[in-house]
């Protein structure tokens, strides 16, 4: 009896969490101009639709750069400021610690809200540039966390063995430390891809003319329901999916080693 209710609680718990993702997959293929039942499919017209719109493309495109280009400097900076807190004693370091990871309890709104206020200060105008710089700023203390828990001693038994050997410091970065740490920097890159991907608030406060997918999804759904819409939320999802996935086999990967 035990074992019934739990299986119910389990497929009721997952069926609340992924009927409605479920749903719009299934009418991202309806054929017909509505995307509501009776299901009339399957078709590949609306995403057809979608890869000729050059608004949705241009975000598509412009989405992927700013998660693949804002990873890969806040996975650099968050193992720099690891690397940094974990070999040297800094004055109040505790401190400083909790303040580089004090963005993850923070809303985006509140963070969104005060980049555009400095932004404005300073004189630079909203764009994917802003945006970059606001998507660094919030999956930074997730890659420093990440990198910083895997920071061990023995780690650095090894880092002051190349260094007795004659490495340079850069080298005992580059080509001892990073290495060791490399599944700690995959999955920083890798889950800063995820959230920057689908990342919409910061992204529509700091851009005006060049926005990312999320924003062109949001500005469709303001004229009201478009069949398209489905397909391009199943296409964000299924590369939030992939992400997931590669990110998986990377943890496997680990695990077997």
């Amino acid at each position: 009896m035990t074992k019934l209710i739990a299986t119910f609680y389990a497929a009721a718990l997952y069926g609340f969490i992924f009927l409605p993702v479920a749903v719009l997959v299934l009418f991202s293929f309806q054929g017909s101009l509505f995307p509501i039942p009776p299901f009339n499919g399957p078709s590949l017209r609306w995403y057809g639709a979608v890869l000729g719109d050059q608004r949705l493309t241009t975000g598509l495109l412009n989405s992927i750069l700013v998660a693949v280009v804002t990873s890969a400097i806040a996975t650099l900076l968050g193992f720099l400021s690891a690397w940094g807190f974990a070999r040297f004693h800094l004055p109040a370091s505790a401190v400083l610690r909790g303040l580089i990871t004090l963005p993850l309890t923070v809303s985006y709104l509140i963070i969104g809200m005060g980049l555009l206020i400095f932004f404005n200060w300073i004189g630079l105008p909203k764009s994917l540039v802003a945006a970059g710089i606001g998507h660094v700023v919030i999956n930074l203390p997730l890659c420093f966390a990440i990198v910083y828990s895997q920071m061990g001693e023995h780690q650095a038994n090894i880092e002051r063995a190349a260094r007795d050997l004659g490495a340079a410091e850069w080298q005992v970065l580059t080509l001892i430390t990073a290495p060791m740490l490399w599944p700690a920097l995959f999955a920083s890159f890798f889950l800063s891809m995820t959230f920057s991907w689908d990342e919409f608030v910061i992204s529509f406060l700091l851009t005006r003319f060049d926005t990312t997918l999320p924003v062109e999804i949001w500005n469709m759904l303001r004229a009201g329901l478009n069949p398209k819409t489905n397909a391009v939320g199943a296409l964000v999802f299924g590369v939030s999916i992939v992400l997931a996935i590669v990110f998986e086999l990377g943890m496997f990967r680990k695990r077997a080693a």
